[in-house]
């Protein structure tokens, strides 16, 4: 194989113990004329190794690998050079857990195998990891901050059900490490619900919400249909759900998840969720635009803006992994505060009227 570099083209490594998902995936990537597999490898040892040698524009990763695996990997590259990496996971419970903490570790993005390896030359997969790898090539490493508090710890304190006011937060690519910099540094006993948007496939938002929780002092989970919303919880919505409000009588609200065609390519959509927030009835309302490609949520925060005077916050560029949710949110000129995202939380509260 070829190392020469080709003038302009993203140079990848190919990283997968199988032989017929490193030759699938380099001629997914081959088929596109931005795009150049300059080498593959077949294990953790190799990968390091040609990563070091060649220097990759992006790595594709498998997580489960031999001699050394995708995380094992994942942690070692990251202490010696700076390439962006999209692991490949599985749609297990052990995959999704595993890719929430390649994505804590590092990672910068994720692509859920399908069931039957052979569907990885489905037309969607294959626009999927072209497309990421794309933006991969043009991510910058967010800005190192310390947070500004230490996570809170869950409390035996009752949790009302008269919500006073919600926060609805949209993020996709960069999204699940930069949560981990806003949930758990909401104060348990804060009088608000709290409904996060983040782009993932079924399957693994529910891991998603179980990391967060083990962190936090507020409640996270995924969202099921139905349930009453309630204080000092965060409801995340499932992977090819889109999630709404509705309200129930004597303030309580209830969430509604449908399979109501994807907007704009997202189901879950942020847009989705925060024009039924709009719709809902709620009086107090915060609407935050994290990390994230594209401009879900700008039609949201249009509406909130216009017809709820909600506040709007957006994450700064410096600490975004893909400053474009973001950037287009505040083209609107409907932003209130524009902050960095150990500073999000923080925010927040201001906003809700807590101060702890």
């Amino acid at each position: 194989m070829t190392m020469n570099k080709k003038q302009g083209k993203i140079r990848v490594l190919v990283v997968d113990d199988s032989a017929f998902m490193r030759k699938a995936i380099s001629h997914i990537l081959n088929s596109d004329q931005e795009i150049q597999v300059i080498d593959t490898a077949k294990n953790g040892v190799e990968a390091i190794e040609k990563a070091q040698r060649l220097k990759p524009d992006v790595i594709t990763m498998d997580i489960n690998m031999p001699v050394k695996d995708g995380l094992e990997c994942l942690r070692r590259l990251q202490a010696i050079i700076r390439i962006p990496v999209i692991m490949l996971s599985s749609y297990t419970k052990e995959g999704a857990s595993a890719t929430m903490q390649a994505l804590d570790e590092g990672a910068m993005d994720f692509v859920a195998k399908p069931g039957n390896i052979f569907e990885i030359t489905r037309d969607d997969m294959k626009e999927e990891i072209i497309r990421k790898v794309k933006v991969c090539k043009n991510l910058k490493f967010p800005e190192i901050s310390e947070k500004s508090t230490e996570p809170m710890k869950k409390t035996n304190s009752m949790y009302g059900n008269k919500v006073k006011s919600i926060v609805a937060i949209g993020t996709s690519t960069g999204g699940p490490k930069a949560l981990q910099e806003v949930i758990p540094l909401i104060p348990p006993d804060v009088e608000s619900a709290f409904l996060v948007v983040q782009h993932m496939p079924a399957g693994f938002t529910k891991s998603l919400a179980e990391r967060l929780d083990s962190m936090s002092g507020v409640n996270v989970k995924e969202a099921e249909d139905n349930e009453v919303i309630k204080n000092a919880h965060v409801y995340i919505a499932p992977g090819d759900y889109h999630m709404t409000i509705k309200k129930t009588g004597d303030s309580l609200y209830r969430i509604k998840l449908t399979k109501d065609p994807p907007v704009e390519g997202h189901r879950p959509s942020v847009d989705v969720m925060m024009e039924s927030v709009s719709d809902s009835g709620v009086s107090n309302i915060v609407a935050v635009i994290m990390t994230g490609m594209g401009k879900d949520g700008t039609k949201g925060i249009v509406k909130l803006k216009n017809k709820n005077n909600a506040h709007v916050i957006a994450q700064d560029e410096s600490s975004c992994v893909v400053f474009g949710m973001p950037r287009v949110a505040i083209s609107t000129g409907l932003v209130d505060s524009i902050v960095p995202l150990n500073q999000i939380a923080k925010e927040i509260m201001k906003t809700v009227g807590v101060h702890k």
